[in-house]
């Protein structure tokens, strides 16, 4: 089932205050039919409110909803065929597995035998069909987790919409559960919609992520492509472990200074500028172009993590990934070239990505256009 939002708004306001809150702000993307699809950003970024919108558990200010071609926008939530699990997952403690899976079906008067064989189908398929008798306190917080799936998946649901569904497990747990959500959602072919805060989660299972900030989509498209082409500052920074390293920089005559130093060549104007360089896009080498003092070094395995520190990065200390087998001194002064690839640069006012600001320019044209057309309407 494909999902098209258009324009969707949502604004609470503060009773004692009178103030309004932009939860949502004129969200505008498509979700194709059978993909999972993260919604991804800080905290209050305004994804859970438009996953419960999507849901129909909360209205929109303005804007509309579409599953397929038919609109859903103010349609009763029990009438979407949706199925929602929770990040507190919500189970009912005194039913058993089957009974929980069972629940929804039984509340559609769906018979006995068929709502028992649909669950122990749907056990079987998220593997806890060897758990039906037990009740949810005798279960792990991951074979809970899949219990509530389950209840979501046995109402055959056009849409599978997961609230932060990992948060409660443990590292372990959620890398395992992640990897089975993928499982399930590829041999179903539901359309899936995950709401997390964690960029990695989100890359690792998604087919496609829309970063948010502030109630505002800032990018859509598939997880590596966001990573190696972000649009703005606030998405470099938010994707990537270690986080991308930020300096202060300028233009000038066509070359890029970090400090003193000219690190590489650029077609863009004189300018201010931010330097965003990925951990892995330094290369240790004695006549490198960038000079910082090493720290310390971290030894993980196949690589080392180089933190060291130069007087124009935003931390205290910058992080640099290189092979396990290159020479580093333990301590001083140690250059490195770049690889262009993994340098970004983002106007220092507006903190657009230098090359991208045609994006903007397009969507602030496409949001006046649409703000025109609402207008007219009312006026009509």
């Amino acid at each position: 089932m494909k999902i098209v939002l258009k324009n969707l708004t949502k604004v609470f306001t503060n009773k004692k205050t009178q103030s309004e809150v932009r939860a949502v702000d004129n969200l505008d993307i498509e979700i194709p039919d059978g993909k999972l699809v993260g919604l991804l950003g800080p905290s209050g970024c305004g994804k859970s409110t438009t996953l419960f919108m999507i849901s129909g558990l909360q209205v929109p200010t303005s804007g509309q909803i579409f599953f397929g071609d038919a609109e859903v926008t103010h349609l009763a939530a029990e009438k979407r065929g949706i199925g929602l699990v929770f990040q507190n997952y919500a189970l009912y403690p005194h039913m058993t597995v089957l009974k929980n899976i069972t629940f929804p079906l039984t509340n559609q008067k769906v018979s006995k035998k068929m709502a028992n064989d649909r669950a122990l189908a749907v056990a079987k398929l998220v593997q806890i069909d060897n758990l039906l008798d037990r009740k949810p306190a005798e279960l792990s917080g991951g074979q809970q987790q899949r219990v509530a799936i389950a209840r979501a998946l046995v109402k055959n649901p056009n849409v599978l919409l997961l609230d932060e569904p990992l948060s409660n497990l443990d590292a372990r747990l959620r890398l395992q559960t992640r990897e089975e959500i993928k499982r399930i959602q590829r041999e179903t072919g539901v359309t899936t919609i995950f709401v997390t805060h964690d960029q990695e989660e989100a890359m690792s299972i998604s087919d496609f992520i829309v970063v948010m900030k502030e109630g505002v989509v800032q990018q859509v498209d598939e997880p590596q492509r966001v990573y190696d082409d972000p649009v703005n500052l606030f998405v470099a920074k938010f994707l990537g472990t270690p986080p991308i390293n930020i300096f202060s920089g300028e233009i000038k005559n066509h070359k890029v200074y970090i400090g003193n130093e000219a690190i590489m060549d650029t077609e863009f104007a004189d300018q201010e500028i931010y330097v965003g360089i990925r951990p892995e896009g330094f290369i240790v080498s004695d006549k490198g172009v960038f000079s910082c003092n090493v720290q310390q070094l971290e030894v993980m395995g196949r690589d080392i993590s180089i933190v060291a520190k130069n007087e124009q990065c935003e931390k205290p200390t910058l992080r640099a990934i290189v092979d396990v087998d290159t020479k580093i001194p333990a301590t001083g002064v140690v250059k490195f070239n770049l690889k262009p690839s993994k340098v970004f640069l983002f106007n220092r006012q507006t903190e657009i990505r230098l090359g991208k600001e045609d994006l903007f320019i397009k969507e602030k044209q496409s949001e006046e256009t649409n703000d025109e057309v609402d207008k007219t309407s009312t006026e009509e």
